[in-house]
């Protein structure tokens, strides 16, 4: 089902691109998805159809906890952009593996190649044993953002100066000129991740927008209104984006029976596994409140706190809870599927019209009686 586009305030949606094996659960569960290119250029058109805007695109470099196969992210990326028109496709950048002066000119190489439909997710690393595999060092927590801080800084300037001169502590450059630039002005959209007080400060000062993981409306809206508050004192604008694993059935009761099955099906090695690298790096923060810190197994299943979001339920249920979302400010939900084409199919044939009804009653009003019957 085609939608319409959406007016500049509407919700915005995303989807994790499966180009990591193992889907979005770490579960022994069917999941009809699957890594490989083929599929996702289907799903790439199948989710552009629908009405999502946005792809992202994971970089994982060593396999494990589901995941043994990994396509590289900026690559993989491309060649969705090569199968869509409108999809704006953005692509998992680690500093460290990466110089910006590489990134920089990747992408304004593919934006130019689709037309500006590039865009990039900056992830400041949180899983040690990745860096010590391949050699790169493992700075600690809150250095690993004043870096990606830099990086970003350095990536705008590349992307918006002659003639750009930095001197930072990770990065340096000096009377450099990159040509052609990017086709999107000022730059192509900078994505970033996290948490912690220092993700929430480095996305209120660098960066265009600010993942969070799943998390309640209570627990969202305490972190967004920290970085919106501290955003207007730098004068910078960030838009914020919200992870959520969606299970929409046609009942309520059959929702809830695939998250107990999903739950039920635990790979419990892995995410075992995975919840202790995972949480040794949100309590690495100086305050203990970074991404997992509180995680519990349930949690851990969906290694993005997906479940947390609870956009689990029927359509209207969901399309309700996606309008509370809004309501405390957020701009877009980035969705994760245990069946990836055919539910986001049917989320875009049964949720995203009932969202853009919502929307369009009084916004506010809805989106605050939304925010209620969740609360």
């Amino acid at each position: 089902m085609s939608q319409a586009s959406p007016t500049s305030d509407a919700v915005k949606f995303a989807y994790w691109v499966p180009n990591v094996s193992g889907g979005l659960v770490v579960s022994t569960i069917e999941q009809r998805t699957d890594w490989s290119l083929g599929y996702n250029q289907r799903l790439a058109l199948a989710a552009e159809q629908a009405g999502f805007e946005y792809a992202l695109a994971q970089i994982r470099f060593t396999a494990g906890y589901g995941a043994e196969y990994q396509h590289e992210s900026v690559s993989f990326s491309q060649a969705l952009l090569h199968a869509t028109t409108r999809l704006k496709v953005l692509a998992a950048i680690l500093p460290g593996p990466w110089n910006p002066a590489v990134v920089a000119k990747q992408i304004a190489t593919i934006d130019h190649i689709s037309n500006g439909r590039i865009a990039i997710n900056v992830v400041s690393g949180w899983f040690k044993g990745e860096f010590q595999a391949i050699g790169e060092p493992w700075l600690e927590h809150d250095e690993r953002y004043r870096r990606s801080n830099e990086f970003i800084r350095a990536l705008k300037g590349i992307w918006t100066q002659d003639n750009f001169s930095f001197k930072g502590d990770f990065y340096r450059f000096t009377d450099y000129t990159l040509s052609p630039k990017p086709v999107q002005k000022p730059h192509p959209e900078i994505f970033q991740g996290g948490s912690s007080r220092a993700a929430r400060d480095n996305a209120a000062s660098v960066s265009d927008w600010y993942f969070t993981n799943g998390n309640t409306p209570e627990g969202l809206k305490a972190q967004i209104d920290d970085i919106q508050a501290k955003a207007a004192k730098n004068g910078h604008t960030v838009r914020i984006g919200v992870n959520a694993f969606v299970i929409a059935r046609d009942t309520e009761e059959e929702a809830q029976a695939v998250l107990a099955d999903i739950i039920k099906h635990a790979h419990v090695e892995a995410v075992n596994a995975f919840g202790d690298a995972a949480k040794q790096a949100g309590k690495s923060s100086p305050e203990g409140e970074g991404n997992w810190a509180k995680s519990t197994f349930e949690d851990l299943v969906q290694y993005n706190d997906g479940f947390r979001t609870n956009l689990i339920g029927t359509p209207l249920q969901i399309a309700e809870r996606i309008v509370a979302l809004k309501a405390i400010g957020v701009d877009l939900v980035l969705a994760g599927f245990l069946h990836f084409i055919e539910e986001v199919e049917y989320f875009g044939q049964k949720v995203l019209p009932l969202v853009r009804e919502l929307e369009a009653k009084q916004p506010a009003a809805a989106g605050q009686a939304a925010l209620e019957a969740v609360a």
